[in-house]
């Protein structure tokens, strides 16, 4: 059966609500590089496996990035089709999921390009010194969750996605990539192709941003 094809039909009926869990850290690395050595090999079901695992991530952080559900979809996919591509000259140095996140980054730079994208603001990496970075800050507010609570998750979930659509690209990757993916300054220095400074400098200004965006949200909690 022709890859493309094959690959494809992972993503016909759009993104799956369920997978199976991925386990701890180390765990899913060791059973991520079995799979990456039998995929290098020419065994398809071992990079199945690898789609499976990976394609509700590679789609929620596009989805959030390009805010167009069926772009997302279809942009996953081309992930996953030059992974495959690409699969023979991956090496273990890095984990497989930051080699995918980096895919990504350039799937969707390579979509805001055609798509000619505004910039939603200007981009000063500079503007905050290092050392006023708190590490531990947040970008969004978040709830608990009582039923009360519950209910107020999608109109937060709005406000939120509306506040992350008027920050600049890179800014906005960095966030989903810290705060809602939850890489390591170094995953996402790796990703996005910079230094770990200009990533701890960008997501300090994205954070103070967000939060002027959202200064109703944080100080009614």
């Amino acid at each position: 059966m022709n890859k493309l094809y094959h690959i494809s039909s992972y993503f016909m009926q759009g993104p799956m609500h369920t997978e199976p869990p991925l386990g701890g850290e180390g765990v899913e690395e060791i059973a991520d590089a079995v799979l990456v050595s039998r995929s290098q090999a020419g065994d398809m079901k071992a990079y199945d496996s690898l789609v499976i695992r990976h394609r509700n991530r590679i789609f929620a952080m596009i989805r959030n990035m390009t805010h167009h559900e069926a772009d997302a979809w279809d942009l996953t996919q081309d992930v996953f089709i030059k992974a495959w591509n690409a699969l023979a000259n991956f090496e273990a140095k890095a984990k497989f999921s930051t080699w995918l996140y980096r895919i990504a980054h350039n799937v969707v730079y390579d979509w805001n390009r055609r798509k000619k994208h505004d910039m939603a603001g200007e981009l000063n990496d500079e503007i905050f010194e290092n050392d006023r970075i708190d590490p531990s800050a947040i970008a969004i507010p978040h709830v608990g969750g009582s039923p009360d609570e519950q209910m107020a998750m999608g109109e937060l979930k709005t406000k939120i996605e509306a506040a992350l659509a008027k920050i600049s690209p890179e800014h906005r990757e960095i966030v989903i990539l810290k705060d809602v993916q939850g890489l390591a300054y170094k995953e996402i220095a790796d990703v996005m192709g910079c230094t770990i400074g200009t990533v701890m400098s960008r997501l300090f200004y994205a954070r103070q941003k967000l939060q002027v965006l959202l200064r109703d949200e944080y100080e009614s909690r």
